[in-house]
């Protein structure tokens, strides 16, 4: 609809006539059951029994001022434009969101004497002496001193325009120097500091009236990009704030704001970029109103789309499975063992949002060797019961390979085919494929990305299932459903997901979590060694195969590089081989094809082999219950997630199960914090909870924008608590207006389909 403004003339009785020409634009018939009211900017007019929301003229002029491009800011050129786009600043309204990410505290200063080391002080003195100095190692730096009243102060540039600074820095000349104070000894110093130059006859109070932005106040330190300076910064946000602040709109439902204490958004905006007064660790911790409710907003809003979104699925005509035990009973006969309590909880969950007439929507969570995987093939044999294909989505070929070898066997048991499709398929092996896939002949299909792209047409697809759903967003979930007529859709991930991120990547998906392991599982002892132990390595392998079991030593690569000294599995298998003659050594790694690497891994199983060299292909399901030890090279490589993965290949049978990480012994800060993670701990969702704060949000989840929300100014691991209110309010407001109908949140609804609309693809369900 084109939402072109119009300018809405009360009449004297209060009653407001819509222009003919509107209400042909909105398709509303005459003499249609309709009114019409003003919503703070907003026309709302409600025809029976729609909603539709026409900007004002003072609303369309509100949102082109927030959408005016930064450029034509007083002072802000084409140069400087092109540096905040660097930070992601092209209009106003960037700019009113670009928070600073620290304070600090020029409201006093300080004289020479009182300087404490470890704080940013401001000082007024007289430059004493300046000259670049060579160190003893031959560095130059350019060094002055600077003195008051009460002291002198050395202060130092390591990385300057020395030639320009000897110009300028001349004895007598006085400045205010802002910096943080070090200690060196008896000694303290000042390096790199914020430098402004009285000018001749000019006085302290003078200068500091002068420039506003900068002393005498509580300032605000943003994020920048290189050639963009904090001045300059500090100049265009305050400019910013005074002109365009006012020009935020307050949509949140008065209930909610009254609730939780919130500020009004213009309001906030302006104490976040110029705060009064206030302690400077509760601005820096933002703990303070303005930025809650800053946080609060953002949260709220994004919750409030993925319940829409969650709300839509939900409403929508899916399919009503029946569950039959065609296949599924037979499945069950065939395993050595039984479901557990968990297992079966989730199954139930599974099959009832399957039966029900509205496509299913649901996560499955669960450790490593909970269970997960067979949970997914029975549901997916309740689809096959039913006449209907199922989709296997996995984010790499390696993992979309090991769920193919563990499926295919079982269900061609059951006379039932698998297919496996990824990237790697060409030609006439392709065409193939595709044609069944259309056909309907292949009941399972197994695959990458591959199985949602154009070329694939699915005969009936009745369930997909997306592994490692972390790696996708919610666009690709959305892609899938597309493959078919609102099929049900079940996502899983091995990785444990910290529930911060499970109510935001994941809020629109119900969840079941697999909370219990096969019993006889034992805690994996874990410790690290780095190479003066390798020999005694060596003897724990030969001690655990002595007694019958079995060893994976798992490598980064497949094949040494000149340019890396990581262990290679090749080499390293000829290396063991050498080492233990006696012992039988396979390799496995993902440049081997299906048919190889499955007949590796029955060799395995089958104890045909004794020690197992591998890449992280055996990261996911391999099930040997007689493999005691995991070794892993280079452990200081690998990511938590992909560590506790690799580790839980072990511990599956009666025996105590180990895992030795071994490392050359040169860790960054990161992998020695990860390392100790695992020795500490086998439960997955702690690992999860310190790979989060060790790595943050977007690097979690495997790719800096898989799935996550941008935040402009939450941050998951701080403002948790918040982000749980907010979802409450959300979701709340949904369950007493479905789809945000009622005319009082139309203005609720244009702005969460105008920040959120396209990300989470709400425009169908919204």
């Amino acid at each position: 609809m084109d939402k072109t403004p119009f300018t809405i003339t009360v009449t004297a009785d209060g009653s407001l006539p819509l222009p003919a020409e509107l209400r042909d634009q909105l398709g509303i018939k005459p003499g249609a059951m309709m009114s019409v009211r003003i919503d703070g900017l907003h026309l709302v007019v409600q025809a029976l029994p729609a909603i539709v929301v026409v900007p004002t003229v003072q609303e369309a002029l509100r949102l082109k001022r927030l959408q005016t491009p930064v450029q034509f800011l007083k002072g802000v050129g084409t140069k400087l434009a092109e540096l905040l786009a660097k930070r992601g600043v092209t209009t106003i309204e960037d700019a009113l969101y670009l928070l600073p990410h620290r304070y600090e505290d020029r409201r006093r200063v300080t004289p020479i004497a009182r300087l404490q080391a470890g704080t940013l002080e401001v000082i007024y003195a007289t430059v004493q002496s300046a000259e670049v100095q060579t160190t003893r190692g031959g560095r130059r730096i350019f060094a002055a001193v600077i003195s008051d009243d009460t002291g002198a102060l050395p202060l130092k540039w390591f990385h300057s325009n020395q030639t320009f600074m000897q110009r300028t820095w001349k004895i007598g000349r006085r400045g205010i120097f802002t910096g943080e104070v070090s200690q060196f000894g008896h000694q303290r110093e000042m390096h790199h500091p914020d430098v402004d130059w009285l000018a001749e006859g000019e006085t302290l109070a003078e200068a500091m009236a002068k420039d506003p932005v900068n002393y005498g106040r509580l300032v605000p330190v943003y994020p920048l990009t290189e050639g963009l300076h904090q001045k300059s910064m500090r100049k265009i946000m305050v400019q910013v704030v005074e002109q365009f602040a006012a020009s935020l709109a307050d949509t949140l439902p008065d209930e909610v704001v009254q609730r939780h204490g919130l500020l009004p958004l213009s309001q906030a905006i302006r104490e976040v970029h110029l705060p009064q007064d206030g302690d400077l660790t509760t601005l820096n911790k933002g703990d303070f109103p303005a930025h809650r409710t800053l946080v609060f907003d953002e949260f709220y809003f994004l919750e409030l789309g993925l319940a829409l979104k969650r709300q839509g699925i939900t409403l929508e005509t899916g399919i009503s499975f029946t569950v039959n035990h065609t296949y599924t009973k037979p499945l069950l006969q065939q395993l050595p063992f039984q479901l557990t309590g968990a297992q079966r909880r989730v199954l139930s969950e599974i099959k009832t949002d399957m039966m029900a007439p509205h496509p299913m929507h649901r996560l499955v969570q669960g450790d490593v060797g909970s269970g997960k995987t067979l949970v997914a093939l029975l549901a997916a044999l309740v689809a096959v019961e039913n006449g209907y294909q199922v989709a296997i989505m996995a984010p790499t070929e390696i993992l979309a390979e090991q769920h193919y070898l563990n499926i295919h066997r079982l269900c061609e048991a059951l006379g039932l085919q698998v297919l496996l499709v990824t990237a790697s398929l060409k030609g006439k092996a392709r065409t193939a494929a595709l044609a069944a896939i259309a056909a309907g002949s292949v009941q399972i299909i197994v695959g990458t990305h591959a199985v949602i792209q154009d070329k694939v047409e699915f005969s009936r697809l009745g369930l997909g299932i997306v592994d490692e759903q972390h790696r996708f967003g919610v666009l690709q979930r959305g892609l899938l459903r597309k493959k078919g007529a609102n099929p049900d859709i079940l996502v899983m991930t091995a990785t444990p997901i910290p529930r911060t991120l499970a109510m935001t990547v994941f809020g629109d998906l119900a969840l079941s979590v697999i909370d219990e392991m096969p019993p006889g599982r034992h805690p994996i002892e874990t410790r690290v060694a780095d190479e003066s132990r390798r020999a005694q390595v060596y003897a724990l392998i030969r001690e655990e195969i002595a007694k019958g079991h079995q060893v994976y030593f798992v490598c980064p690569l497949v094949e040494e590089s000149e340019k890396s000294e990581l262990k290679a599995a090749t080499q390293t298998a000829e290396q063991l081989g050498q080492l233990f003659p006696e012992f039988r050594i396979a390799l496995l790694h993902g440049r081997l094809k299906p048919d190889e690497k499955e007949a590796v891994m029955r060799g395995f199983n089958e104890r045909a082999t004794d020690i197992l060299v591998a890449t992280t292909v055996i990261e996911v399901g391999i099930d040997v219950p007689n493999a005691t030890l995991m070794i892993i090279e280079h452990a200081e490589r690998f990511g938590l997630s992909q560590l506790h993965q690799l580790r839980g290949r072990v511990g599956r049978g009666v025996g105590k199960s180990r895992c030795i990480l071994m490392t050359t012994g040169q860790l960054s800060e990161d992998g020695a914090k990860r390392l100790k993670v695992m020795e500490a701990t086998n439960d997955g969702f702690r690992i999860a909870e310190a790979d989060l704060e060790i790595r943050g949000p977007g690097d979690f989840l495997g790719t800096r924008q898989a799935g996550l929300p941008d935040f402009r100014i939450a941050n998951l691991l701080r403002d948790a608590t918040i982000l749980e209110t907010a979802r409450q309010e959300a979701f709340t407001l949904l369950e007493s207006d479905p789809g945000l109908q009622r005319p009082e949140h139309a203005s609720l609804r244009t702005e969460l389909l105008r920040r959120w609309g396209g990300r989470l693809e709400l425009a169908a369900t919204a």
